[in-house]
């Protein structure tokens, strides 16, 4: 069993027990971050703190992350539950007001703060010889993506849709353009460029996706961020999606066409090479 914090405590998942009224269960009122472990060691700590802390402010959440204690936390969390490879979920909620209220409670209503590990394989995946499938779904997600919140229900019926039609995972289509999978963020490569959709509210500012980008430029690979079709998807070399648990993983069909190959591509291999070199040696 594991063991889990919860509002300044260590217990074991069983008796970790939050309000019917917090208002992440009533309202999805929370955001989070999920960092990756591997080796017993933190991947992209920082980068997570520093959006965790922008997500708080954007929604006004009278919060300041204590980035010492919650790398403390972590690194607990990880002795605590033996983990070598897999994941740290951090959710903050709003609180608990004590009712149900549409109104944001008090400003000194003390937040929710879980955090708890997964176990799971992130190097050495069959994903990295035998790539995604993925089909396209109409986004239809509210407009400010660029907030690490826990409204998920639609990226989550998304990934359901691609379950049910054969696939591993959907990219998201707005107005003919693709926005981002249901949990990471999309790219194509033609002609040796790589292409990807530019910041903005539309997508997630993923961490990883930063640091993946800044090893193209290392590389000497182009890079033009910009929206891009499903169609130019569908006639790229080949295409590839970023997440903190799966780094770079390559995409071999898209609504059941085959991308380039049909195999991982080179640019992403080299790509997955070098982001985890490099970020292993920045690991805490």
């Amino acid at each position: 069993m594991r063991t889990v914090y919860l509002n300044g405590n260590y217990v074991p998942e069983d008796q970790a027990n939050i309000s019917v009224f917090d208002r992440g269960f009533l309202f999805a009122d929370g955001v989070y971050e999920v960092t990756t472990v591997v080796e017993g060691k933190l991947i992209g700590f920082e980068g997570h703190m520093e959006r965790l802390q922008r997500s708080l402010n954007e929604l006004e959440y009278n919060h300041k992350v204590d980035r010492e204690e919650l790398l403390a936390i972590h690194r607990e969390l990880v002795e605590r539950n033996a983990l070598d490879q897999g994941m740290i979920y951090l959710q903050i909620t709003r609180g608990n007001p004590g009712d149900r209220d549409f109104v944001f409670p008090d400003a000194d209503t003390p937040v929710t703060m879980v955090l708890f590990t997964q176990s799971k394989q992130v190097v050495g995946t069959s994903v990295e010889t035998d790539g995604l499938k993925v089909i396209s779904v109409d986004d239809l997600r509210w407009g400010r993506r660029d907030i690490k919140t826990v409204q998920l229900l639609y990226p989550s019926l998304a990934k359901m849709e691609a379950k049910s039609r054969g696939a591993d995972d959907a990219w998201m289509i707005q107005d003919g353009l693709v926005t981002e999978g249901t949990s990471n963020n999309a790219y194509i490569v033609k002609g040796g460029k790589i292409i990807t959709r530019n910041l903005s509210n539309d997508i997630l500012h993923g961490i990883t996706r930063k640091s993946v980008l800044a090893c193209a430029r290392l590389l000497q690979m182009e890079v033009e961020e910009r929206p891009f079709s499903i169609d130019e998807a569908y006639s790229a070399d080949e295409a590839f999606a970023t997440s903190a648990s799966g780094f770079t993983n390559p995409i071999v069909e898209i609504d059941g066409k085959r991308i380039g190959t049909g195999q991982p591509g080179p640019v992403g291999d080299k790509l997955r090479a070098l982001y985890l070199e490099e970020n292993m040696k920045a690991s805490i």
